[in-house]
């Protein structure tokens, strides 16, 4: 127990050892005495059992009773602090089992085990926090000052913890940002036209939005350790979903580290392509500049995560300055060169053109254009991914995902209505069709703006505008050569966002030892205990899959993944909120557990949207996965809302028993069996056994008499397939002992009826005696 708050005093420790007092609740005021004072203090000797001895009531102002019990300490459950005092932590259960009192030369004090070695020499108590020159110590409460060549130094190597800007929403918001912003977002914007893109906009942000208010609340409920996404369902659901969805969670992220890399490899090549320069052919330049890149990702992510973050913030400068490069772009008068590939700044006309869609092309169609964008809008479980190397989880990942869904939202809506608003849908290209005295038959929004882009338009043949170029962003911008960073910054990234997260989220599935030959990439190093050896396998994933050289054959099966996690942390807490578990208390209240529900069935339904197959491939790998550790049975035990809502199921149906009348058609044979310890007398359970056929409820009863109790009974039962309950009472005889288990065996319905006892072969003919109390008349004895 923690000291009572309260002005410089001495104890008598003699008087104090196995008694606590309560005069320092009482105020100087009312008592007339100083705190600690020997005259009317009332005090409880706990230790030889004494009554309250005192010539006052000052004991009714606090409990109301006469009580033994320790006086909670007032500070550790309000948030308050006073000036000059010290701001007391509430101390977690595990610290106030730990608590030991001991002595010092000239002070009492109370020291954890958990406290810095080098504190423990030295024992302190000091009322008043006052910053001085020689340090200030301070533990749950307990302030004092250390004289300096004593206070121990900081440990060198700690590990490096991100708020929430640096660590959640700058990596979010870069994860999320990718190459489909820059060059398919203007192409989705001419075909659905800016309203309806704004609609598949929106439509993928209320996913994402209510994925990361269930992100939220799940990771304000108790402390987020590392294992980001692993972690918060594994904990939330149980090792049977949270380990599968871990599992192909780091490895999607795995081969994400490919498809990003492909994609800044396929805008080198191309670059290299317009100056007619190749390294070898376009196909192997794409697996060269691909390898080399995600070597160079690999030594970023090995230098450590202060590297890796400031990797990140250079690349989130890069895409920012491409961003203000755009706007700029789009407010400067358009030169020749730029009017005939259909940019003419802002204008109402061009705008009103675009509001409308006008699709075309195989994918030409609103659900199309939606399985295109939405891959756009994931990247939200960036910053969760790194929950262990966050100064505080529960604060950081609610308020930086939140904000970088925000943010990246207002982006994507401000650039398809811009660049909507400047670029017509065909442009030829061709600086000489201008529109001329003779033009016949001009058609179209440019025939207005001095321009005929008919005979293109028609054919279907223009190879500029904004439904035919998708370098339409640096087109419009002021220098095209920014839009190529942001491109280049928005690939590495995301890259290197999931070079990152896979080994997090792996380490922390090893550690657990769900699935067999993992735990060898478990170990981590460093300061940070990063995890080398993920890294190393993550990297060879990624190389496999560059080889491929393939974009579009990998991307399908990595989004229905993405979808998978989001789809069960939305079911996570629907769950948790619907079960009333008493540990689902999250500090985040902005959350709904319908919308919860709608967000799991929605990301589900946008699973078969995307791609049927994929969807069922993601499907039967989390439905393997899943039967492999039910199979498996890990002793594992996280309080999960799925054993939150075992209990309530069974409560439910036992009290819906009350309800229902006794039929002799559902008549079973519920047995007390008085087996002693079951593996005592495994002939008498196996016997009952052969009648109740694990349909009907069999009670193992053992009755201690003076003895201590045994444990490994119900396992035993497990073991055997027996389904049973076992329970015991401690008694003076035997007699007494079966009689409390007549009494007390059973809750409602589910009360034995039949009483079964076991009788050694030398007494009786007869080995087993049933007794029957089912009636009020007399009992029915048969023997067997």
């Amino acid at each position: 127990m923690a000291e009572l708050p309260g002005t410089d005093r001495t104890l008598d420790l003699s008087r104090s050892n196995g008694r606590f007092t309560i005069s320092t609740l009482i105020s100087t005021e009312d008592s007339g005495r100083g705190p600690y004072v020997q005259g009317d203090t009332a005090v409880y000797d706990t230790s030889q059992g004494n009554h309250l001895t005192h010539n006052n009531t000052f004991y009714l102002r606090t409990f109301g009773y006469n009580t033994v019990d320790v006086v909670p300490t007032y500070e550790n459950y309000a948030n308050t602090k006073i000036s000059g005092e010290c701001k007391k932590a509430r101390p977690t259960l595990a610290d106030l089992h730990s608590f030991l009192k001991v002595r010092s030369q000239q002070h009492h004090v109370l020291l954890s085990p958990r406290l810095h070695p080098a504190f423990k020499p030295f024992l302190w108590k000091q009322p008043r926090c006052l910053e001085t020159q020689q340090g200030r110590c301070e533990f749950f409460g307990l302030c004092g000052h250390v004289p300096a060549a004593l206070s121990p130094e900081k440990p060198e190597g700690e590990p490096v913890r991100f708020g929430w800007v640096k660590g959640v929403m700058i990596r979010c918001m870069l994860n999320i940002w990718g190459v489909i912003l820059y060059l398919r977002l203007p192409w989705i914007t001419a075909q659905a036209g800016i309203a309806l893109t704004w609609v598949i906009i929106l439509m993928s942000v209320t996913v994402t939005t209510i994925t990361g208010l269930s992100i939220s609340a799940i990771s304000t409920n108790g402390k987020v350790k590392s294992g980001g996404t692993y972690f918060l369902i594994s904990r939330s659901l149980g090792p049977e979903l949270g380990g599968s969805i871990g599992l192909i969670f780091a490895f999607a992220n795995a081969v994400a580290v490919a498809m990003h890399t492909v994609g800044f490899a396929e805008t080198v090549r191309d670059l290299l392509l317009e100056y007619d320069s190749t390294i070898v052919d376009p196909t192997n330049d794409i697996r060269i500049v691909g390898i080399i890149t995600v070597t160079v990702l690999l030594g970023v992510s090995l230098a450590g995560m202060e590297w890796e973050a400031k990797a990140q913030v250079l690349f989130f400068i890069v895409i920012m300055i491409s961003f203000i490069n755009y706007l700029v772009g789009t407010v400067i008068p358009a030169s020749q060169e730029k009017q005939a590939k259909g940019f003419f700044s802002y204008r109402g006309d061009i705008f009103a053109q675009n509001f409308v869609p006008n699709w075309r092309g195989p994918d030409g169609s609103f659900f199309g254009l939606f399985s295109i964008f939405f891959p756009s809008a994931t990247g939200i479980l960036a910053g969760a991914n790194i929950s262990g190397d966050l100064k505080d989880p529960a604060v950081a990942i609610p308020k930086g995902t939140l904000m970088a869904i925000f943010w990246t939202t207002i982006s994507y809506l401000v650039l398809s209505a811009t660049i909507g608003s400047c670029v017509i849908r065909d442009a030829s290209g061709n600086v000489n069709d201008t529109l001329t005295v003779d033009s016949m038959g001009c058609e179209g929004i440019a025939c207005g703006l001095g321009w005929n882009f008919t005979e293109c338009a028609q054919s279907q043949s223009c190879r500029y505008g904004l439904i035919n170029h998708y370098q339409a962003m640096s087109m419009v911008s002021g220098f095209a050569p920014l839009i190529t960073a942001g491109i280049f910054g928005a690939t590495l990234s995301s890259a290197l966002a999931c070079l990152v997260s896979a080994p997090k989220v792996f380490q922390c599935l090893c550690k657990d030892q769900l699935y067999p030959a993992i735990g060898f990439f478990g170990k981590g190093y460093g300061k940070n205990n990063e995890p080398i050896r993920g890294y190393v396998l993550t990297y060879f994933i990624a190389v496999g899959f560059i080889l491929i050289a393939e974009l579009n054959a990998i991307a399908p099966i990595i989004s229905n993944f993405f979808l998978c996690s989001y789809a069960l942390i939305n079911f996570s807490c629907f769950h948790a909120s619907i079960t009333n578990s008493p540990g689902w208390r999250p500090s985040f209240r902005y959350y709904s557990k319908w919308a919860a529900l709608f967000g799991a069935v929605i990301s589900v339904v946008i699973m078969f949207l995307l791609t049927w197959w994929a969807a069922l491939i993601a499907i039967g790998i989390v439905v393997f996965l899943l039967g492999y550790v039910l199979y498996k049975k890990p002793v594992v035990n996280w309080g999960s809302s799925v054993q939150a809502g075992s209990y309530n199921m069974a409560l439910n149906y036992s009290v819906g028993l009350n309800e229902v009348d006794d039929h002799i058609k559902n008549y079973r044979p519920q047995c007390l069996v008085l087996t002693g310890p079951p593996n005592f007398r495994p002939a008498l359970v196996d016997f009952v056994g052969t009648f109740t056929k694990n349909v009907s409820l069999m009670i193992c009863g053992n009755v201690l008499v003076l003895r201590l109790a045994s444990k490994g009974h119900v396992k035993w039962l497990t073991k055997r397939k027996i389904k049973a309950f076992y329970t015991e009472v401690l008694a003076e005889d035997l007699r007494a002992g079966v009689q409390i288990l007549m009494q007390a065996s059973g809750l409602g319905r589910m009360k034995p009826n039949i009483l079964v006892l076991g009788f050694k072969k030398n007494w009786q003919q007869w080995d087993f005696l049933m007794i029957s109390f089912e009636t009020e008349e007399a009992p029915n004895l048969s023997w067997f």
